[in-house]
């Protein structure tokens, strides 16, 4: 019986170490197939071969007046160069928008509000790489300038206001506007008012960026952008009463960067 329970606390403790060392053996070949992978890749390059023909990314962008996301496909063409398609759709408010608190209802509402404002991007991109190939550790620096089409899309704000008694929705271009900007309020807009009457207007852009990713020699992108984007429209975009019209926006923003190399 001493024998037993003497195997048994061995058994209990070479065990663990056995199962460490298979760990450590697994890492171990892991980490030497990937420095092998990178090597190669490094090799390739530098003899002027591509090695990820295609990648498929997507992310977040902050604009210095709104937010938004997009979807990328890029296309190798060169060590150096690659295409970029890319769909994106934002909303964009107005810089002097401000959510108040009616003070009669406690509604909060952004007051002289138009319309939501949704861009929506379908362009191209030429990618040239700046530096940094030599450094597999290091960060892909790459500029990038392209441009598209866009459909505006105008969605109305619609406010819930009392009229006679009945809680109606009404918009700044409704026959009965003049609740619009005096009320009495019943409740802001909600998520699905105005999407059956969306107006497009179309419009064109042109955006320079300069792209810094931390996976240049991983199948994976990690990557930080930072632009600019100029828009032009074909008529003026009415967001917010009182305020001048534009039909061309100039923004700034920094975006987030996330995909697969194949």
């Amino acid at each position: 019986m001493k024998k037993l329970f003497l195997m048994v606390v061995a058994v209990a403790f070479v065990l663990p170490v056995i199962a460490q060392q298979k760990e450590n053996t697994t890492k171990r070949n892991k980490k030497e197939e990937r420095n092998q992978r990178i090597n190669a890749v490094v090799r390739q390059e530098e003899e002027g071969l591509v090695t990820y023909k295609k990648h498929f990314a997507g992310g977040g962008k902050l604009f210095n007046d709104g937010y938004g996301g997009f979807l990328e496909i890029g296309r190798t063409q060169s060590v150096k160069k690659a295409l970029l398609f890319q769909l994106e759709i934002s909303e964009r408010k107005h810089v002097k928008e401000e959510k108040i608190q009616d003070p009669f209802s406690g509604v909060q509402l952004s007051y002289g509000k138009i319309n939501f404002f949704y861009p929506v991007k379908l362009g191209v991109q030429q990618q040239f790489v700046l530096g940094n190939k030599g450094n597999r550790n290091g960060v892909s620096v790459t500029a990038n300038i392209g441009g598209g089409i866009i459909a505006g899309l105008l969605r109305p704000y619609l406010i819930k206001v009392d009229k006679a008694g009945e809680a109606v929705f009404v918009g700044y271009e409704s026959a009965d506007s003049a609740y619009f900007l005096n009320g009495p309020y019943v409740s802001g807009p909600s998520f699905g008012t105005g999407f059956n009457q969306l107006k497009v207007t179309p419009g064109i852009y042109l955006k320079p960026a300069l792209r810094f990713d931390y996976g240049k020699y991983n199948e994976m992108i990690n990557a930080l952008e930072v632009g600019l984007t100029g828009e032009f429209y074909s008529k003026k975009i009415p967001q917010l009463i009182y305020t001048k019209q534009q039909r061309f926006f100039f923004t700034a923003f920094v975006a987030i960067i996330f995909g697969r190399r194949k």
